[in-house]
Formats: structure tokens, sequence, C-alpha cells
């Protein structure tokens, strides 16, 4: 909405404009009349609308024709002022002023004009027959106002209508030749319906209307007014209700009866209220509200929009099979004015076995859209509605900033849930293979994907430790040495090289000495398709023994070519190492023997796991058989218990340590 008004009145002399402007100021006729009135501002807490209004006078006795030109350019509306009295002022309505206004106007902007009839006080009839011809000939023509300076008739009802006529335009919205609404306005709404339409039945039920009618007017209809609006449909078309619950078409009905009935504030407020401007564009504050990101800060979605995000898959899994057909997909973003996913993203996340995108493969490339573009996420939310539907201020509130990578890594701990691996080594070791297979996809699998269709980037969840964490892989394409600097910026790092290629892991150790020796990032061997045989790499010493200079985790083997889904333990491990990068851990192996996975083991024993559940079992049965529970007695030997399980364990833990 314009954040002000700029009204101009035009006429022939003595036809009353600069009494009109005079009589809305003092409220009363002037006995004394100048030339031409100065510059006035309304301000906004005094007009119907709240928005400043400048009402500005034109008088040919004192300014000349450019000086009009002018201020028909910086004009909003313009009321061309006739005398009802005077048939000579009705005819230069058509002859001068409509015409020199089109002329100074740009063609494709339509400047709205309100024509007024002065002087109705001297004359007992009225001047519309004379002007209803002229309304339908000119469609810029909003409205007419007969008044009367002298008895203050219609005064504030004609700045009024003025007013409204810039801030609730029927241009954009109202084709009056075809007697229809303009298909950039019957889009614009189909995407509310769409929106409002919760579970995706075609129809608004009295829940969504009230809903509706809650967001846009803030206030719900009684169940009697509901019934009067199905039924003002009902009369005037057979398939605008459905199932006592409005259909698209009926929806679009009562906005084009809006609009023709003079009320198009009402389609104005509901479309501004769902982020439209005049022209009907989602402005560009609703769709990239302010979100400040600190350096060395990413990105990620909260609960609640995850369970938003859930809503809306939801609605669009018709078969309830989990997972989006194309057909679905393309339903779900029927409210964008673009398909923003495409094929590449079936081989960025999960599908199932026909190739659509699963649920976890929805949440998951949400994850990563929010997490590499966070503007292009927060654009997405607002084309699904998610600052209405949520009664959120903006999209905005659906995303969480991390904190500092930096103070992670002093406290030792974190609280994200999104983690980034860059994969690199020379082309064709091996990359996409590892990719693919984070998705499940074997080497079978992975043949048949279209090379146009690969994608860069992989994600999906891992589980470390009880906790679902979210691996982003991304292969850097690199065909040398030069690698550049956003290619660095990652959790941890993967230098891939493969097994059958004598060249391959020296091209590792060189990437690694120029961008990874001195760095912070964790950096991890791979040594790729370890299904074939292993060449003697053509470096000063093997990989085993890099690693070890380095004080690295020894090289892990990894393979796609299996017969079934490739294994997920090697992401675990990465996921790890992203999460825990003070912890340098040097063992990521699963032997069994070294004291890092005794340790684990231990931890996950059967027998750990049952003397923690007996000892939380004993507690609780006590807490509900007696009751003397809150005696000191119980407690103390409560925390005595608890402290002596946790001393065994802390030193069961140390000694194996020292064995290693």
């Amino acid at each position: 909405m314009r954040k002000d008004v700029r009204i101009l009145l035009v006429g022939e002399p003595k036809v009353g404009k600069t009494s009109l402007i005079m009589s809305l100021v003092s409220e009363e006729f002037p006995e004394e009349v100048p030339l031409r009135a100065e510059e006035i501002t309304i301000p906004a807490d005094v007009t119907p609308e709240k928005v400043p209004t400048h009402i500005v006078d034109y008088s040919e006795a004192e300014q000349t024709e450019e000086q009009l030109h002018n201020e028909i350019s910086k004009a909003n509306v313009i009321c061309i002022v006739y005398a009802v009295n005077s048939k000579n002022s009705i005819d230069k309505v058509t002859s001068r002023w409509i015409p020199l206004i089109n002329d100074r106007t740009d063609k494709d902007s339509r400047m709205p004009l309100i024509l007024v009839g002065n002087k109705s006080d001297l004359v007992e009839h009225s001047s519309m027959e004379a002007i209803l011809p002229i309304m339908n000939q000119y469609t810029e023509i909003e409205t007419c106002v007969e008044c009367s300076a002298k008895n203050l008739k219609n005064i504030s009802e004609l700045f009024y209508y003025a007013q409204k006529a810039v801030l609730h335009p029927t241009g954009p919205l109202y084709c009056p030749e075809e007697k229809e609404m303009k298909p950039a306005c019957i889009k614009a709404l189909t995407r509310i319906f769409k929106i409002s339409d919760q579970d995706n039945d075609g129809i608004l039920n009295d829940a969504e209307l009230n809903f509706f009618q809650r967001t846009c007017f803030n206030t719900p209809l009684a169940p009697q007014a509901l019934e009067d609006v199905k039924n003002v449909v009902r009369k005037n078309m057979s398939d605008g209700v459905a199932d006592n619950g409005l259909t698209l078409k009926g929806f679009l009905f009562l906005h084009t009866l809006f609009i023709q009935r003079g009320r198009h504030e009402t389609t104005w407020t509901v479309l501004r209220r769902f982020g439209y401007d005049d022209d009907l564009e989602l402005t560009h504050e609703y769709l990239f509200p302010i979100l400040k990101i600190a350096p060395d800060c990413t990105t990620e979605l909260n609960h609640h929009a995850y369970l938003f995000l859930q809503s809306i898959f939801d609605k669009h899994d018709l078969d309830r099979d989990c997972a989006l057909s194309p057909d679905e997909l393309k339903d779900l973003f029927k409210v964008f004015p673009y398909m923003p996913w495409g094929p590449d993203v079936n081989n960025t996340v999960c599908t199932n076995d026909k190739g659509w995108v699963t649920y976890q493969g929805y949440i998951c490339q949400w994850t990563l859209t929010t997490y590499l573009d966070v503007q292009r996420c927060l654009e997405y939310l607002g084309y699904l509605g998610y600052s209405i539907l949520r009664e959120q201020e903006s999209q905005a509130a659906a995303v969480t900033v991390t904190r500092d990578k930096k103070l992670d890594l002093q406290k030792k701990q974190t609280q994200r849930n999104v983690f980034q691996c860059n994969l690199i080594g020379m082309k064709n070791c091996g990359k996409t293979g590892i990719l693919q297979g984070f998705l499940g996809r074997n080497l079978m699998k992975q043949k048949q994907i279209k090379e146009e269709h690969k994608s860069l980037y992989a994600i999906n969840t891992t589980y470390v430790y009880g906790q679902e964490k979210y691996l982003l892989l991304h292969e850097v394409l690199s065909d040398s040495e030069f690698i550049t600097a956003s290619d660095t910026v990652c959790d941890v790092v993967c230098l891939v090289y493969d097994v059958s290629n004598p060249k391959s892991f020296d091209y590792c150790t060189r990437i690694f000495k120029q961008h990874f020796i001195d760095s912070k990032t964790p950096c991890i061997i791979v040594a790729a398709k370890s299904d074939l045989h292993e060449a003697k790499q053509d470096h000063s010493i093997s990989p085993i023994e890099f690693c070890n200079k380095h004080k690295m985790p020894p090289p892990q083997s990894y393979t796609c070519n299996s017969v079934g889904t490739p294994s997920k333990d090697f992401f675990v491990k990465v996921t790890t190492i992203a999460m825990y990068p003070h912890a340098r851990l040097r063992c990521l192996c699963t032997c069994n023997r070294c004291s890092f996975c005794i340790c684990q083991n231990f931890l996950n024993s059967d027998l750990l796991q049952s003397v923690k559940t007996k000892f939380f079992t004993a507690v609780l049965n006590r807490h509900t058989a007696q009751a003397d529970l809150k005696t000191s007695t119980f407690w103390l030997r409560a925390s005595l218990g608890a402290t002596v399980f946790a001393v065994l364990g802390f030193a069961v833990y140390k000694a194996l340590l020292k064995q290693r």
C-alpha cells in the first residue's frame, strides 16, 4: 500500500475547485475564495485509510501549462471538477481534460479519475444522465460524485473516493469492458484459495472460511453470516458451493461481486494480507524478510517449520504412500510462480523404488535449501503462506541461526543439526559414487542416472550416539590443484582417492598441504572403489603413513559396488568427526579391538543398559511404593549409588584408554 496519496483538482475556471478544498478544511463555505488554494496535507490519523493525503489545487489564472503538466505527472489521482449547471464545463471533461491527462501519463500505468459535479445546490436535477455515457466510454473513471461546496454535501465522500481510488484501485483487478476479473487477479486469488484450503479437498469448509476471515479481517464470521454468503453464491452459480463448502469458482465469484458493487477494498485487503502489491506481485518485504546472520553461523529450520512442512506434505500426499508422485509434487508447487525443484533433486535426496521423493527426502531437501541458500528458503516458505498459516510475523520465524562455529570449538560442544562435508579428489575417483551411496543407491542404480540429472549434493540423516543429524555431502569439481576459498568452508573434508589409480592419492596430498595442513577443519582420507585391486600409489609414503604423520584417522575404505544398499557406517563416522572436531578422533574403524571400539561397545552393551534400566526402575518403584520418599535418607542413598556408578564407569573408561 502507498505511504501517501496526492490528489489533484482540475477543471474549468469558476466551477468551484478551490471552494471544495476550503470547505473540506474549514467545514464551512468560505466567504472569500482565493484564485488558488495552497497545497494542503491531511494527517494520517484523520483519514479513513490512515494514510497522509496531499490535496493540490490548479488555477488556470495563476499557473502555466507546464506547471499543470508537472502536477499531473506527480498526482496519484485526479479529480475533474465540473459545474452541474454548466453544460460547457461538462463538455470540457471529454474535449479537454481527459485527453490532456491521458497524453501526460504513461500508457501502461492507468491514472484513476474522479468526476466531481459541484454546485448541486443550484439545480434540482442530476447530471448523471449526461455523465454515465462518459463513464462507460472511459474505463479510467473510477466514479462520479455530485456535491456542493456551499452546503458541504458529499465533500468528505469526494476525497474519500479519491483516496480509495489510489489505495484500492479497480484497474489491476477488473476489466469493465469484459465485466470480469483480470487474469493476474484470478491467479493471485487462486493461490490464496489453495493456501486456505488446508485439507486440499478443493473446497473451503466452515473452519477454513473462518480462519481465512480471521486472518484477513481479524474477526470470524457468525454461522448465519457464513450461510448467507454461501446462499448468495448458490443463487448465482450451480457449482459455487459443494459439500456445504465454497469452491474455487464460488470464491472467485464472491470477489467479482465485491468489485462490481464498489467494495474492491475487501479484495485488496485479502490480497495485501497475502503479500501482494498494487501490481499483484508478491512484495520483496513479504518474500524476503530481514534475517540477520553473523559470519561463521549457519541456518537451520526449527521445530515449528518442520511441523509446517510435514502438514504441507500430508496435504498433498493423497495416496498416503509417504512419497510425492510427479503429479502430487506439481500440485504442491502450484502456489509458486515457477517449479522450484528440478530433476536433480531426485538425485540429491532419498527416493522410493519409483524414483519419487519420499517424506525423508522432502524434509532433507528443505534442510539443504535452508543451509545453502536461506533467502531462497524464505522465498519458498512465503509462497506456501508460512507466516499466514502459522500466524507469525514473517517466515523468518521458521529459521534458527546457529551460534558461531568458533564458539562451538571453544565450548567443545554444538547444538547444530546440519553438517557439511566436502568431497575433494581427482576426476573419476569415486566422489559421485559416495554421494549416491549415501542415498542408498548401489553402483547398478547409479548407472541409471542421466548425466544431465546428476547433482553435486546429497543430503540424508545419520544417527550419532542416538541423535538424528543431517549430513550434507558436496562434490567439489576441480581438474587442477586450485580450489576456491568457498570449497574449503565446511565442517569436515573427505580427500577421496581411487585405490586402483596410482596417481590418485598424490593429488589428495597436494590439496591437503596447500589448503588444510594448517586448517582447523578435520580431514579424512577416503580409499574409494575399495572393491577393486589396490594399486601402489605414486607417492613417497603410503596413505596409512601419511595419515599417521599428520595425525589423521587411518584411510577409510568405501565402495558402492554392493548387491544391496551400501553401508552407512562410513557416513556415521564422518558426521561424528564433524560434530566433534575438537576431539581429534584417531579411530574411525569397527575393528572391535582398539580402545575406542571397546569403549563404544561397553557404553552400548546390553549389560550396561540393563544395569541403567534396573537402577532407574528401582528408584521409580520406590518413589511410588513408599510414603516417606521425601526423607533425606532415601535421597542420600540414591545420590550415593548414582555417584558410585558414574565413578566406576569413568574408571573403566580411563583404564581402557591407558591400555592403548
